[in-house]
């Protein structure tokens, strides 16, 4: 009972869930929480009207330029090649921009090579007492291969850039034979308003874009921050699971084993005695079991009562002798 006892006391003395501190981490979390479904209500919101508009803007431009198509669609027709120039003339705009880019950082970066290689052999020949080793040889290496690398990125990249320089002036020409040739035609509004439309058009998309961007990561912050409250509840869970259980006591008849050593000493007359009597039950087993063996596989032989009447006479002595025993050490305790 008392083991039962220890353990009820325990559980009284473990803190009681209203009683325990709450975890800083939870309200921490909880604020997450809140903003995170904010953002996501806020982002969805936005969302919404992002697309209500690029929709409205959409089928504005489609009226728009079909009611233009009607008007003028001869002209339409007409002015498209020029149209078509036109677009192919910006798109080699924009290519030979980015070859010029990529030229220009291909000769600084060969510049920046050159400059490390010419300091690492100047700073060589002005310390005498610097030794040409291996480190300062991988070293040169190193910065010789970047040249290398260097050059050859510059060579393609300068190649890059005057391909797409003559592409853009031939298309610059091609544009500027169709605009004197189709002037008329170009002239009319509609291609303007279509790529007014477009301009329109992408700015809407790109926001859509980036609000959708924006809600996954706000979705993203609350799913985490409601993991990070079920780890937490988990966490005290656990501990109050183990708070509740207490540590382990002593095992049932633990207390009883605690012997001092004046019980030892006080049991020290009864030791001979006990174990006289163990000797005497092991002896009564050892002649049981041998006349049960004997019973079983000599019953009726010669050779079986020849044994029985042996263990008898081994066993008269074994008495004899434990009751000299036993009496020497009587004498001894009188005297």
């Amino acid at each position: 009972m008392e083991p039962g006892g220890r353990r009820g006391r325990a559980a009284e003395e473990a803190p009681r869930p209203e009683e325990e501190e709450v975890d800083p981490r939870i309200q921490g979390e909880l604020e997450k929480l809140n903003q995170s479904t904010d953002d996501i209500n806020r982002r969805e919101t936005e969302l919404e009207d992002a697309r209500q508009k690029f929709r409205s803007v959409l089928v504005e431009a489609t009226v728009k330029l079909d009611e233009l198509v009607k008007k003028i669609g001869k002209a339409v027709e007409d002015s498209k090649p020029y149209w078509e120039a036109r677009r192919v003339a910006r798109q080699a705009q924009l290519e030979a921009q980015r070859a010029t880019q990529d030229f220009q950082r291909a000769t600084e970066v060969l510049r920046a090579a050159k400059e490390t290689i010419s300091l690492a052999e100047q700073r060589l020949l002005e310390d005498d007492k610097r030794q040409f080793d291996s480190a300062w040889q991988e070293m040169l290496n190193h910065a010789t291969q970047r040249v290398m690398e260097a050059e050859q990125t510059k060579t393609r990249s300068e190649l890059v850039h005057k391909e797409t320089a003559a592409k853009y002036n031939a298309a610059m020409g091609r544009m500027k034979q169709l605009e004197k040739k189709l002037k008329r035609a170009i002239n009319k509004p509609y291609f303007e308003l279509k790529a007014k439309y477009y301009v329109q058009l992408e700015q809407l998309k790109k926001t859509v874009d980036d609000l959708q961007a924006k809600l996954a990561l706000a979705k993203g912050e609350y799913k985490t921050a409601l993991k990070n409250l079920e780890m937490i509840s988990d966490e005290i869970h656990e501990r109050r699971r183990s708070s509740a259980i207490g540590p382990r006591g002593c095992g049932v008849g633990a207390e009883g084993s605690n012997t001092s050593v004046e019980d030892l000493s006080a049991s020290k007359p009864e030791s001979d005695t006990v174990s006289r009597d163990r000797a005497e039950g092991a002896e009564n087993k050892t002649s049981d079991r041998v006349n049960k063996n004997r019973s079983s596989n000599r019953s009726g032989s010669a050779e079986g009562l020849a044994l029985d009447n042996r263990m008898k006479q081994l066993s008269l002595q074994c008495m004899k002798i434990k009751e000299g025993i036993c009496a020497g050490r009587k004498a001894a305790q009188i005297g």
